[in-house]
């Protein structure tokens, strides 16, 4: 058989890898429930509300207070796969940088579906603009500036690592606005990180929601959105029918806002 020596493991961790570096609103999720449970399971995320602050006077400070449990639950409920041929999977392999083109066209298929899906959580956020149209530097100025004040009136930590992701027509408005990043700063650039703006790291990106003529562009914390997600098998068969042999793979995640008042979602249209 021309698969017996596919290394299934090596390229689940080789696509994987792929995918971190690919999926640009994955990496701005929070990860910590990645890999903890499989298709059609869920994750508890744990979380208590906040205790009320009171006056001490020196007197009884009173019963403790039960602190409500704001727990909730991450639905790994997305599956998706490739399955595709190749003449010779030993041969592919032996073949210096084919299996790894293979692979990443794959892994850069896998990483839009699973970008889109996490675009569709703006839908979700804790507060969400009208429609605005964006046509000239000061509407896309004014746009942004109603978004990042609306999360920082949500009391979301100023400590925190906050993100402006822009469709690319707000971008061409906005860019002459943005702070430079620092020389050779090469690690930001690879995230899709452009600039800087009010605090702001700025990603223009393909990969938002968009309905009709909408754009629905998210102002976030890395913690606003839940996601968990991984290569679950990836394995060469050849197929009963053909006289080849092919390659499939299985990716299930799953994704949720469980911090709303940390995502604010922006609508945003050119005309």
């Amino acid at each position: 058989m021309a698969y017996v020596n596919f290394k299934s493991t090596v390229w689940s961790k080789y696509i994987q890898l792929e995918l971190e570096q690919k999926a640009i609103l994955a990496d701005w999720c929070n990860k910590k429930f990645e890999g903890e449970a499989k298709h059609n399971e869920r994750v508890k995320i744990l979380g208590v509300s906040k205790p009320t602050i009171g006056n001490y006077t020196g007197e009884s400070i009173g019963t403790p207070e039960t602190l409500r449990d704001t727990s909730t639950y991450l639905m790994i409920d997305q599956a998706k796969y490739f399955n595709f041929m190749v003449d010779d999977v030993d041969k592919a392999q032996a073949r210096p940088g084919l299996m790894e083109a293979l692979m990443t066209e794959a892994t850069r298929a896998m990483a839009l579906v699973r970008d889109k899906y996490i675009g569709t959580m703006a839908l979700d956020a804790g507060n969400i603009s009208t429609a605005t149209t964006v046509n000239s530097a000061a509407s896309a100025k004014t746009a942004v500036d109603s978004a990042i004040l609306a999360l920082r009136e949500a009391n979301v930590d100023l400590a925190s690592d906050v993100v402006l992701e822009i469709p690319w027509f707000v971008y061409k408005w906005l860019v002459d606005k943005l702070i430079d990043l620092k020389t050779d700063n090469d690690e930001l650039v690879k995230k899709g990180i452009l600039g800087m703006y009010d605090g702001c790291y700025v990603r223009p990106t393909n990969n938002l929601h968009v309905s009709g003529s909408n754009y629905y562009a998210m102002v976030r914390t890395r913690e606003a959105i839940a996601f968990a997600g991984g290569i679950d098998e990836v394995e060469a068969f050849r197929p009963e029918t053909l006289f080849s042999d092919a390659i499939k793979g299985l990716n299930t995640y799953g994704a949720k806002v469980v911090r709303p008042k940390e995502l604010y979602t922006l609508i945003v249209k050119k005309n």
